[in-house]
């Protein structure tokens, strides 16, 4: 059994006896009760055994909550995987993966089938049964029949269509070796401390699928247009694990593709599972799924629907009634039978985190899946992270981009306005906030009929204001917080303790009078009704999100991740306020803004047919250089360098201890850490807390949370009232 107990020291499964009247229905996976240390508390089944090796007197299982197997095998030894890499216990992650019973859905649908005899009742955390014949000769079971044979040789794997996939057992657990702890410590796919790493994907051309030229079919979907999309949609259709970092063109219709790709497992009898950031992208993805599969063959999991439809739509996965299965976050440990491909869209969405206990990561959660189950995987975004650019350089997945011809002629024109020429033309573009050239390019889209998105990358009307007179920042008199505007009638108000500040007066000048230190969207859209008076202005951001906006002369004003798709795209795209985004003190600042500016470009019609981009900043710039060239990989790989150098994630493996100081003093001498680890801080945290880094090697990093949790063990042992957080690569570090 897995009990429901937030102790780490009790972090390991419990034996119990099964009565007769319960036999029938204790099968593995269901949902239990059981007395522990006096209490009735919930677990899960994990599975049916003959004997124990306990020599002490057992207890028998109380209650079986229902007869409903909801904990799918494949995801249970997936649970135990992610415990163990982010330094959790299993029934946090149990809790993540199944979602709360709501026992009127599930008495509305169909009972599970009790056919299976006790006896035959299959483990949960381990594989499906597999013939001898069909096995590797590492002894793991093939996914396929035709599973590639990954075989070393110089640099490039060689391909044998025939033969199943050897994999390195793991000296720690005998599980694959698991992706994202590849470094340049790894020789043929296995890592020389100890930690298991990925082996080489095969390669992606056309060859490696077994076909001489790209598959009619992949042309016809939309693949074709990428040089090596069609032997990737081959080999799904073939059942490799084939894995796959995806560049999107702009303008594509990536829910097409993703699409595409999921009705090529499913036809090999395979069952994917996609994650997608939010429910727009999520809404987009349900239609496009709904288009190539047909009705009835996958589920969209999604907290929006309510905990009772949630369920009754998560049960239809445990069944596996279905073969498809998307979702937001929580679809990451979704039950599909046989598993064959995982697709995460949009990596670098902050919204792939999991803000509760033990924080795992979306991609990093498919990824050890995909490796678990010997499937495929598809990375995909119009950016590309500095994780995903890991996996390319490891050999654990392939490149799917466009040539620079296709690129060229798919792109819209675009431009920086902080660049030599544009200065010599408009001096006053260094200072405005709308220089002549974006202002051009809005009007001339306008004129043609064509809408116009203006990304701000803050919401509301005036977030953060300033003394008009000497510039000193409007701070709050009572706590000292900052001052904004909540509309043109507004007061002055404090976003800290919500206190308007009517009277407010400089305290350097004595001044009265404020101006607009950062503009929001609300305030954007003001200003530009009056720049383009006779065009409808629309805003989406928090208060309202917009999915789609005409093809007609509009100005759509949205904060990132807010923009709507228009038909037919966008005749213009301005950038503005770039450097509220490019100035953040974060590790990730690079990054997420050539990510949010590649998904608002891409939302703007092919240059060829008259679509534009302004980005308001200094065309010598890194991320416009990119942004410039369309060239996410050359980024990507830039900030891959940069990190491997400083020793940051990816390029290797971080831990933060946050707690109260006392706290975090009394858990580090407990923890045996690594000799090879390094400790960085304290620093302040938040709260009155202070947070310690530890930052080891990528093939360190399972001897490290190992280390964590068993410190946190010790602390729960001995009753430590303190609480700490434990995170490994956490999204903030600085």
């Amino acid at each position: 059994m897995s009990v429901e107990v937030p102790l780490a020291h009790l972090d390991r499964p419990f034996d119990y006896l099964v009565s007769a009247a319960d036999d029938e229905a204790a099968q593995s996976g269901v949902r239990v009760k059981v007395r522990f240390a006096g209490q009735l508390v919930n677990g899960f089944l994990l599975e049916r055994v003959e004997s124990s090796p306990h020599g002490g007197k057992l207890a028998f299982l109380d209650k079986v909550v229902s007869p409903e197997r909801v904990l799918d095998p494949e995801v249970a030894r997936l649970a135990r995987a992610v415990a163990d890499r982010y330094a959790g216990n299993l029934s946090d992650v149990l809790r993540l993966a199944v979602p709360p019973r709501h026992a009127r859905a599930e008495a509305q649908a169909t009972p599970p089938s009790l056919s299976d005899s006790p006896g035959q009742s299959r483990p949960v955390g381990s594989g499906p049964a597999v013939p001898d014949a069909q096995r590797g000769s590492a002894g793991v079971p093939s996914a396929h029949p035709d599973a590639v044979d990954v075989v070393p040789s110089g640099d490039v794997a060689e391909i044998h269509p025939t033969a199943a996939v050897e994999v390195e057992p793991s000296p720690v657990g005998g599980t694959p070796a698991g992706p994202g702890v590849a470094d340049d410590r790894q020789e043929n796919g296995a890592d020389v401390d100890g930690e298991p790493g990925p082996a080489e994907a095969p390669p992606l051309h056309p060859e490696a699928a077994g076909a001489g030229t790209v598959q009619p079919e992949a042309v016809a979907h939309g693949w074709g247009i990428y040089p090596t999309g069609g032997a990737f949609l081959h080999a799904l259709a073939q059942g490799r694990p084939a894995r796959a970092v995806w560049s999107a063109l702009p303008g594509e219709d990536w829910p097409a593709r993703i699409a595409e790709a999921a009705g090529a497992v499913v036809r090999g009898g395979r069952g994917v599972v996609i994650v997608v950031p939010d429910a727009r992208d999520l809404e987009r993805l349900d239609r496009a799924l709904t288009v190539v599969l047909g009705d009835g063959r996958h589920v969209a999991l999604n907290a929006a629907a309510g905990p009772a439809e949630r369920y009754r739509r998560f049960l239809a996965a445990s069944r596996h009634r279905v073969p498809v299965v998307v979702g937001t976050r929580a679809a990451m440990f979704a039950p599909v039978a046989d598993l064959g491909l995982v697709v995460i869209w949009d990596d670098g969405d902050d919204l792939h985190a999991e803000p509760r206990a033990p924080y795992p990561h979306a991609r990093d959660v498919l990824l050890t899946r995909a490796q678990l189950a010997d499937c495929a995987a598809l990375v995909g975004g119009f950016a590309r992270t500095g994780e995903a650019q890991l996996l390319l350089e490891t050999g654990w997945a392939k490149e799917i981009v466009a040539d620079r011809g296709t690129l060229r002629a798919r792109s819209p024109a675009i431009a920086p306005t902080g660049d030599d020429p544009q200065l010599a033309r408009d001096p006053g573009a260094v200072t405005a906030r709308l220089p002549s050239l974006a202002w051009q390019a809005a009007r001339g889209a306008l004129q043609a009929g064509m809408p116009v998105l203006v990304q701000v990358p803050r919401r509301g009307y005036l977030p953060s204001t300033a003394c008009a007179e000497c510039r000193t920042p409007a701070r709050c008199p009572h706590c000292s917080g900052p001052l904004g505007l909540a509309g043109s009638r507004d007061v002055p108000a404090c976003h800290w303790c919500g206190r308007a500040a009517a009277d407010y007066a400089c305290p350097a000048c004595g001044g009265r009078r404020l101006r607009a230190s950062v503009t929001g969207a609300r305030r954007t859209a003001e200003e530009l009704g009056r720049a383009f008076p006779g065009f409808p202005v629309r805003t989406s951001g928090r208060d309202e999100i917009l999915t789609t906006v005409p093809g007609t002369a509009a100005v759509v004003v949205a904060t990132p991740g807010a923009e709507p798709v228009a038909e037919s795209g966008y005749g213009a795209v301005l950038l503005l306020d770039t450097w509220a985004l490019l100035s953040r003190a974060d590790l990730r600042a690079a990054e997420e803004t050539m990510r949010r500016w590649l998904s608002a470009a891409a939302l703007a019609r092919p240059g060829p047919a008259g679509g534009r981009v302004v980005v308001v900043a200094d065309g010598a710039l890194a991320p416009v250089q990119a942004l410039l060239r369309w060239d996410p990989g050359w980024f990507a790989a830039r900030e891959l360098a940069e990190r491997r150098e400083l020793g940051f994630p990816p390029a290797a493996r971080m831990a933060s201890v946050t707690g109260q100081a006392e706290a975090v003093a009394e858990f580090l001498s407990a923890a045996r850490l690594p000799d090879d680890v390094e400790l960085l801080g304290p620093v302040p945290a938040a709260d009155d807390q202070e947070r310690m880094l530890l930052r080891v090697s990528r093939g360190r990093a399972a001897a490290l949370a190992r280390a964590l949790h068993e410190a946190a063990a010790v602390r729960s042992v001995k009753k430590s009232n303190l609480p700490i957080r434990i995170q490994i690569d956490p999204a903030e570090l600085l």
